[in-house]
């Protein structure tokens, strides 16, 4: 039916078995961008939002749902994550920009644990930050690197 690895040859869905693949150290980065008004992002950047230190609160929820990523995603293996950061940077006077890093030692990637936490990063400071600003864009969610494994390495063309 398809070259899609999720299905089967008569198109039903399945896990993937991972099992022959060998371990390896394996690395994806992610990143995502919240939109909003320049007196939203100062409120972030000041730590002025009554509900406590947004970037923080969004690093911890981050970090808690690439742990959880197998239990969002239906086909997901789930995987003993060895590291995942988030950062965080101001590009424009109206802009958040979150990035992960998730690292693995297993027999396949990171890449969904990545993407999951900027997703529910970016979405953690929207409802913290929602009473002030409605009109906030969650948008650019984004692979931006990936390493490890047979497919080798990816890095996302800057343009």
């Amino acid at each position: 039916m398809s070259t899609l690895s999720h299905f089967d040859e008569s198109g039903a869905s399945r896990m993937v078995d991972v099992g022959a693949k060998a371990e390896t150290h394996r690395v994806a980065r992610a990143s995502a961008v919240v939109r909003m008004l320049p007196t939203t992002l100062a409120l972030i950047r000041d730590k002025q939002v009554s509900k406590g230190d947004v970037l923080e609160v969004a690093r911890l929820a981050g970090i808690m749902a690439a742990k959880k990523t197998a239990d969002l995603i239906p086909l997901c293996h789930p995987l003993p994550l060895t590291s995942v950061k988030l950062d965080f940077a101001f590009p424009t006077g109206d802009s958040l920009r979150i990035e992960s890093a998730v690292t693995v030692f297993a027999r396949t990637g990171v890449e969904m644990e990545a993407l999951t936490a900027v997703t529910v990063a970016a979405l953690t400071v929207y409802d913290m930050c929602k009473a002030a600003d409605r009109e906030m864009v969650i948008e650019a969610v984004r692979l931006e690197e990936k390493d490890g494994g047979k497919s080798g390495h990816f890095v996302r063309d800057p343009a």
